[in-house]
């Protein structure tokens, strides 16, 4: 009885050695190369191998282009993730950027442009992920950068407030006590 289960399965393993067999010899090289060039080819917008210099992004932030993209508001204003269901997680993606290229459909706002570029001589970069109440860096679940360029900000807002680029200030406010002291007059 148990020669029948071993005939089965000893022709399938035969009939699989043969398919695969088959399958190797009938593969073209031709085809290979062909899929290799299209690995190749990639969209020049999600291309990020290109190194932008410091003084490239700092003209950048004082042009018109820059201006009709974000206006008045900081880079991560109009920014919003993508997520499942209605409340969003705390924590975000690890990286947009994988080997030069963006792989994700929605990068952070700063992998998306590729003019903006961390640096502590990027001031006017920096001091938009900073809050002008408390003087404190931004969270990521507010700005909606992800984790390397965010690791790269506090790099280099530190660096920034070390060598005096960046001022480590707290706003003072000014309050009327004059309606709260009760005169005796």
């Amino acid at each position: 009885m148990s020669h029948p289960a071993n005939f089965r399965s000893l022709l399938h393993r035969i009939a699989l050695s043969d398919i695969k067999a088959v399958s190797r010899y009938y593969c073209n090289k031709n085809d290979e190369n062909i899929d290799e060039e299209q690995k190749r080819t990639v969209d020049p917008s999600k291309d990020r191998t290109k190194i932008i210099p410091v003084e490239t992004s700092i003209r950048y932030l004082e042009s018109k282009a820059y201006g009709e993209t974000y206006g008045n508001n900081p880079v991560w204003k109009l920014y919003r993730r993508n997520h499942k269901g209605g409340i969003p997680p705390r924590k975000t993606r690890k990286s947009c950027v994988r080997g030069g290229i963006i792989t994700t459909g929605n990068p952070c706002p700063i992998c998306r442009d590729e003019y903006l570029v961390l640096d502590h001589r990027n001031t006017k970069l920096l001091q938009q992920f900073i809050s002008e109440y408390t003087g404190q860096i931004l969270e990521p679940f507010n700005t909606g950068l992800c984790q390397k360029k965010q690791k790269e900000l506090l790099i280099a807002i530190e660096r920034a407030w070390d060598q005096g680029y960046l001022t480590y200030d707290i706003p003072f406010r000014h309050y009327d006590y004059s309606l709260y002291i009760k005169s005796s007059n």
